[in-house]
């Protein structure tokens, strides 16, 4: 069931968002800053300076008791088990027959005390099932740790001023486990986001949250911005989304090229599976597709090649550094920079053509590294 805007839950940062000017959309029962009157330069804050975007409605899951560590372990695909305290893993989440079921990262606290992020709210009973017989207590606290993404080449810069931390010694996917002061509000302070820059996250208790926000705008000159200009930005950097880019149990991560996000090693929900795929022949690959013409298709329209189905386009974008692109599954063996499919769209197919580089930008990821 649907739930309108009146009844959706709006996050701890609404209040100053609505005096920033932002138009909002319902998604998964909250709130989100859609934009705030001109994408273009939201977009551009991300790429060239410094935004600020309410991630707060991302899931929140915390993971505490002896068996905590073996529980986040158990239902994600990377190596939880072996990160450092203050580390992060970005990974899968699979049912019993090594299909995806969302994408997230752990964050460890302490090794009975963590942090699991979703996308989607309704994970609940998975990891329960998954963790059964195991000294864990789990809970949600998405309402209890809002957070805020910072994003852009300019955020190093901009947060140093205004923070205690030692921005120096924080290196990507690494966040302090213990509070730190940013623009004299306490917080958890992560080099993570998913703008494909430099860039962070920083998470408070609700009390503080329009403080902290007031703070960063203040003293930054950070923009901010919406879920419209994240679109573009996660597209060019290849970032997926639950639902969007893949319906659950339906990819393995090697599907969607999530090779190395895999630690076979590990005890987790459907690694016995994926052990048995990976030596094969990859099935698809994700990859990034530049299209022909500038009318784009559906989300989720059929690739065929030859007039044979070969795959699915996910996200289709507009991009202000690419072109027209999309995030597509393709037949592994099609997933060869130059090759031409067919997306379907109407009653006359559009071209597309494999992008010379997955994701289309900085495949390397030399930019959030830096």
């Amino acid at each position: 069931m649907e739930t309108s805007q009146s009844t959706a839950r709006k996050t701890p940062f609404h209040d100053v968002t609505t005096e920033l000017g932002a138009e909002f959309t319902e998604l998964f029962g909250s709130l989100w800053p859609d934009h705030f009157g001109d994408v273009d330069e939201e977009y551009r804050a991300q790429r060239e300076g410094v935004a600020v975007f309410d991630a707060s409605p991302i899931n929140k899951w915390e993971f505490r008791g002896p068996d905590a560590e073996v529980a986040a372990q158990r239902v994600h695909t990377n190596n939880v088990i072996g990160a450092a305290v203050g580390q992060v893993r970005y990974g899968a989440f699979c049912d019993a027959d090594g299909r995806m079921i969302d994408d997230g990262t752990v964050f460890k606290l302490a090794s009975d005390h963590l942090w699991v992020m979703t996308n989607k709210n309704t994970r609940a009973e998975h990891f329960a099932n998954a963790t059964s017989g195991l000294d864990v207590q789990i809970e949600s606290v998405t309402e209890e740790l809002p957070h805020l993404f910072f994003q852009g080449p300019g955020s190093r810069e901009a947060l140093a001023s205004i923070t205690d931390a030692d921005l120096t010694r924080l290196g990507w996917f690494r966040f302090y486990p213990e509070q730190v002061t940013v623009a004299g509000v306490p917080v958890w302070l992560s080099r993570t986001g998913v703008s494909g820059e430099l860039g962070y996250e920083l998470f408070c208790r609700p009390d503080v949250a329009p403080d902290l926000l007031r703070g960063l705008l203040r003293e930054t000159g950070a923009r901010p911005y919406g879920l419209t200009a994240i679109e573009s930005v996660r597209i060019e950097s290849g970032i997926i989304v639950t639902d969007t880019d893949y319906p659950e149990h339906t990819y393995t991560p090697y599907d969607v090229s999530f090779d190395h996000l895999i630690d076979l090693r590990r005890d987790f929900l459907g690694r016995d599976v994926l052990a048995t795929l990976e030596p094969q022949p990859r099935r698809y690959r994700l990859t990034t597709l530049r299209l022909d013409s500038e009318e784009l298709p559906e989300y989720g329209a059929a690739l065929s090649r030859d007039g044979e189905r070969v795959g699915t386009l996910t996200s289709p974008a507009l991009s202000p550094y690419a072109g027209p692109i999309a995030l597509a599954i393709v037949e592994a063996s099609l997933a060869v920079p130059g090759t031409r499919l067919d997306v379907a769209s109407g009653d006359s197919p559009l071209g597309a053509v494999v992008h010379k580089s997955h994701p289309a930008y900085d495949p390397e990821k030399k930019r959030p590294r830096s």
